[in-house]
């Protein structure tokens, strides 16, 4: 049975200001309160949205009556505040990725955690990953399910958003309150620790889990950003991974992070052997071994209460998908798409590729916790 649910929204930086006219938005939400830890910036938001309740930190919000928590905080505090909210009997959605950490081996044992704390607590957890509602990716995902690629072969996928030009450096700057010449001093993290965009494409489209990878790292001569002598001790500013995956198929993720390229996310290709899908300069193309057929991708969307499906938002659209997943996963109390589960795979690829780089290309086995059971626990 469905019905209407209240949420909270943790962290009203540049990324999740964006998203709470959406939830405010969503015919399933009957209520909405705010929270961050900067008085200002939460007066001045809830007057300008017309939102009256509102938390000066997550334990004040923790402590509310409200069914649901977004938290839109720096991304190397998701994992533990997912796992205080969810504790305290609140359903959760994180931005990406599940933990951002330099230690690969910490990251993974918050993919413990936070499976472990949804199978404690029966609360709802979901991983808001834009690459599971980019258009190519669900027309790939429908076509795949219908049969007509047959069986998938061989999966690309990029993520190019250089460091310098594409903003990187402001982005990190927002989250750590640093200046520029302070998060230039602390230097760059593992590109591969933030993969998720890249390691959704081939798993959501088939269900198949990574089994193993060989990834190698490249070194931009006198780099003053990625570096021996910085915070993560991470040298690799652009790190390619090769994965085997459960069904047998083959993925090559890229992501790169000095690059003279504009800014692309998403699947570039996929090989099947029935049919096959690409992406280019010239648009989306539907291949078989008689013909390129051209397709608009946008027509395979999936529909939208209004007034979402009047404006998607970025990332290739994902951001309405995002909010109404979630908003129904709760009121249908269902598992929702990228639950803890799944979310774990596409974590975890990325962490073993960067182990598989340091130790220059060998092949290592990757975690799985397993399919998320068919119900919440």
């Amino acid at each position: 049975m469905r019905h209407k649910i209240s949420v909270g929204m943790v962290g009203l930086g540049s990324f999740g200001s964006g998203f709470v006219k959406r939830f405010k938005a969503h015919p399933d939400v009957s209520r909405i309160a705010l929270c961050d830890v900067r008085a200002d910036r939460l007066a001045e938001f809830a007057q300008e949205i017309g939102i009256t309740e509102t938390y000066g930190s997550l334990d004040e919000i923790c402590r509310s009556d409200l069914d649901a928590l977004v938290i839109m905080t720096p991304p190397w505090m998701h994992a533990p505040q997912a796992i205080q909210a969810m504790e305290a009997g609140k359903h959760v959605y994180t931005a990406v990725p599940i933990m951002s950490d330099n230690d690969g081996d910490v990251i993974l044992d918050w993919c413990d955690k936070l499976i472990e704390a949804v199978k404690r607590t029966g609360q709802i957890y979901m991983m808001g990953e834009t690459s599971y509602y980019r258009p190519e990716v669900v027309f790939c995902r429908k076509k795949f399910q219908t049969g007509e690629l047959g069986q998938v072969i061989f999966v690309e996928a990029d993520y190019l958003h250089d460091t310098v030009g594409g903003g990187l450096i402001e982005v990190a700057m927002t989250r750590t309150g640093r200046t520029r010449e302070e998060v230039m001093a602390a230097g760059g993290g593992a590109p591969m620790h933030y993969s998720t965009h890249t390691a959704c494409v081939p798993i959501s489209i088939t269900g198949a889990h990574v089994t193993e990878v060989s990834a190698f790292g490249y070194v931009f001569p006198n780099d003053e950003y990625f570096r021996a002598d910085s915070e993560s001790g991470n040298t690799f500013s652009n790190e390619v991974a090769v994965y085997r995956l459960s069904d047998g198929s083959i993925a090559r993720l890229c992501e790169f992070r000095r690059v003279g390229h504009v800014f692309q996310e998403g699947i570039v290709r996929l090989l099947g052997t029935a049919a096959s899908f690409e992406l280019g300069s010239d648009g989306a193309q539907f291949v078989t071994t008689s013909q390129r057929q051209p397709v608009d991708v946008e027509a395979y969307r999936d529909p939208l209460p209004e007034p979402l499906a009047s404006d998607l938002g970025g990332h290739g659209g994902s951001h309405a998908y995002l909010v109404d997943e979630f908003v129904s996963a709760c009121a249908e109390e269902r598992l929702p798409t990228v639950n803890a589960w799944e979310a774990a795979r596409y974590v975890a690829a990325g962490v073993i590729a960067h182990k598989s780089a340091l130790r220059n290309g060998e092949l290592i086995k990757v975690p799985d916790w397993g399919d998320a059971p068919e119900r919440l626990p």
